[in-house]
């Protein structure tokens, strides 16, 4: 009987709304290299580079809008315990609707201290800018987790993953760890669903219905059909 069931979101939910994703386009994320705008090391040499490109990001997020598989989830939680777990920055989880998302890499629409990382607030309107500092008095920066920081949220996502009953994963083809490794969390029994079109690289892994496709093409009708379980 399946009661709870945990989502397990990727940049293919992201990219259905437009926003683009670094992977599909030869490492590159609006021609910035990842080490130029998403690493400590980027951070430390040229600050204003990596604010402007996080603001480009945040910006262009607000014009976005949650899309059909987005919507599609937050009609679950009518009849299941329903928690999310995102790889994703954005906030179109929380626009949809969906009541209960952990973000593992961070969130566009906030910052956060560049010393005391639990030190957050709400992104500026307009973004970051040198000068704008935390309560302490140290420059703000996006609150991301750039390539090479440790992943704080993930020791939460696996005690989550571990009480599923249905884990479905959604717009990733579990390639990013240590995230993908979420997969081999669920406990025996759980039942795996994967909407993805790429090609999965966990064959290893017994049991998991894969649905080829876009998760706005798929979601909705298999949102339908669980909650016809109930």
């Amino acid at each position: 009987m399946i009661r709870r069931i945990v989502v397990f979101s990727g940049a293919g939910m992201s990219a259905e709304s437009g926003l683009k994703t670094f992977r599909d386009s030869g490492g590159l994320w609006e021609t910035h290299r990842i080490e130029d705008v998403a690493t400590p090391e980027a951070w430390a040499r040229n600050p204003e580079l990596v604010l402007n490109f996080y603001n480009q990001r945040f910006l262009q997020l607000k014009k976005a809008l949650p899309n059909h598989a987005h919507l599609a989830l937050v009609k679950l939680e009518s009849c299941f315990e329903v928690e999310i777990i995102t790889q994703n920055v954005d906030d179109l989880h929380e626009r949809a609707g969906s009541s209960r998302v952990l973000h593992l890499h961070g969130e566009l629409v906030k910052c956060r201290s560049s010393i005391y990382e639990n030190d957050i607030y709400p992104m500026p309107e307009l973004g970051l800018r040198q000068g704008d500092c935390c309560r302490m008095g140290h420059q703000l920066r996006p609150h991301i987790v750039w390539f090479g920081e440790a992943v704080p949220a993930m020791y939460d996502a696996e005690l989550i993953a571990a009480q599923a009953d249905l884990l479905l994963v959604i717009g990733t083809s579990l390639n990013v760890y240590p995230a993908a490794g979420l997969i081999y969390r669920v406990q025996t029994g759980a039942n795996v669903i994967v909407v993805d079109p790429g090609e999965l690289s966990i064959s290893a892994v017994k049991g998991i219905q894969h649905y080829k496709a876009k998760a706005s093409d798929v979601l909705p009708k298999l949102v339908d059909d669980l909650l016809k379980l109930v």
